[in-house]
């Protein structure tokens, strides 16, 4: 099969995108790579990345709000310490899952919710 798909970027609606990218990017550790308006007034699209992980947050109205975004990492407990050393609230973890991922739960200024797991089956 030839399978053209390469990647995939979630589209989380945002209330105030400068405010979410500071989330982002001050707590989370992501880096801003761009940021779009059509014009004077017209809602903000940005796009911020960690890693491979790219994610565009919109203003745009006729994106739904309440998302959820799953991130495969490698090692969650320092991720979970070093979010919470810059102010992240967790909502679960880190934490053992039957499903043998050990996770991690909280979620971002507009309530999109954010689950950061490791493959306990893919440890070292």
């Amino acid at each position: 099969m030839n399978d053209n798909l390469s990647s995939c970027v979630p589209t989380l609606r945002v209330n105030d995108a400068t405010k979410s990218c500071a989330f982002y990017c001050e707590v989370l550790g992501f880096k801003k790579n761009w940021e779009h308006r059509f014009g004077p007034g017209y809602p903000l699209f940005v796009s911020v990345s960690r890693g491979p992980a790219t994610l565009f947050l919109t203003e745009h109205p006729e994106c739904s709000s309440g998302a959820l975004v799953y991130f495969y990492v490698k090692e969650v407990n320092s991720l979970a310490v070093e979010f919470q050393n810059k102010g992240a609230v967790l909502e679960l973890g880190p934490v053992n899952q039957p499903w043998r991922v050990r996770e991690v739960h909280l979620r971002d200024p507009d309530g999109n919710k954010l689950r950061f797991g490791q493959d306990l089956d893919q440890e070292s």
